[in-house]
């Protein structure tokens, strides 16, 4: 019999957080793990201090095992090489690296060295059999997700050539899972956990700013759109976002049209930027990145992180489904 995603991981239920950058704090990432499932803190291009303060938080905020997310197409090579030296120097063994498509072998064979568990988010069938193959556990993304999109299928379709190609493997389903009915329905397709991310984006300890949420929390599948006009700061990746002004005409000029501070740095925010409006963001919200995934139809509101887990947790493997019943059944989508 096959690992679920919660006895790899050591979690309660065989339930992963997206580590969104700038949305995917220590808050929300130990929020969740606290509550059973597998936070996981965007570490995107943090580095140096700013990435040891944002570690500090993290182990100090949970005890059980969490997540560090890693972008190696963002940072490149030398500066993720880096990243995970810092991860892996500065944290305990519970920390697992989780990464946000492919690194090179060279970044795999570390973490493997350092026995750390090992998390792979991939988008085609070529490299979640290369995940695999170094013991990471893979995360299938179909274009049913929020955020950027690392391959052209859709989740099941996905999941289902994976599980052919690797009937031994870990695997979780990511993209358009807003509902627990849905997280059964990627389990049908041979899934052994599921990912969430626009579910947590509208949690209580979500780092979102508010206007984000709510425009997520008022929206159903069909006010998302796939485009590539939030390109400033992550180049050559196609998005799945709300609609806004932006991306209905993307001819508009480059030019500043917010604020935001991250660990304690001022920036300016150019239209078309990548960048998520998180609570430290001010200006024009409503012409950001708002990424948000086909789930969005399923979720009407704002919960805490917690219950977004218990709901889900008595439908997945590895759940305690006497202890999180009673908040499942009060989660609202």
């Amino acid at each position: 019999m096959r690992a679920t995603a919660a006895g790899v991981l050591g979690l309660e239920a065989s339930l992963l957080q997206s580590g969104m950058g700038g949305v995917a704090g220590t808050e929300l990432a130990c929020a969740v793990s606290n509550a059973g499932a597998a936070g996981c803190a965007g570490g995107y291009k943090l580095a140096g201090g700013a990435l040891s303060a944002m570690l500090d938080r993290l182990t100090a905020g949970t005890d059980r095992p969490v997540g560090v997310n890693l972008i190696p197409e963002v940072v490149g090579p030398v500066e993720l090489d880096r990243q995970v030296a810092q991860v892996l120097d500065e944290t305990p063994e519970r920390v697992h690296l989780s990464f946000f498509g492919m690194p090179d072998d060279a970044v795999l064979e570390r973490v493997a060295a350092a026995e750390r568990r090992l998390v792979v988010q991939i988008g085609t069938v070529e490299d979640g059999v290369h995940a695999a193959a170094r013991g990471a556990v893979v995360v299938a993304q179909g274009t049913e997700a929020g955020g950027h999109l690392l391959g052209t299928s859709r989740r099941d379709a996905l999941v289902a050539a994976l599980r052919d190609r690797l009937p031994d493997a870990c695997l979780v389903a990511s993209g358009g899972i807003g509902s627990p009915e849905e997280a059964e329905r990627a389990l049908d397709a041979g899934a052994d956990g599921v990912l969430l991310g626009t579910a947590f984006v509208v949690a209580h300890e979500s780092r979102a700013h508010a206007r984000f949420k709510s425009a997520v929390t008022g929206a159903d599948e069909t006010d998302t759109v796939i485009t590539d006009v939030y390109e400033i700061g992550w180049p050559g990746r196609r998005h799945r976002v709300l609609a806004t002004t932006v991306t209905a005409d993307p001819q508009q000029p480059t030019k500043f049209i917010g604020k935001t501070v991250v660990e304690g740095k001022p920036y300016l925010v150019p239209r078309f930027s990548a960048a998520v409006p998180t609570e430290a963001t001010s200006g024009r919200i409503e012409e950001m990145a708002l990424y948000c995934g086909r789930s969005c139809g399923a979720i009407s509101d704002e919960v805490s992180a917690a219950d977004v887990v218990a709901a889900f947790a008595r439908v997945l493997p590895g759940a305690e489904v006497v202890k999180t019943r009673e908040r499942a059944d009060s989660y609202v989508g």
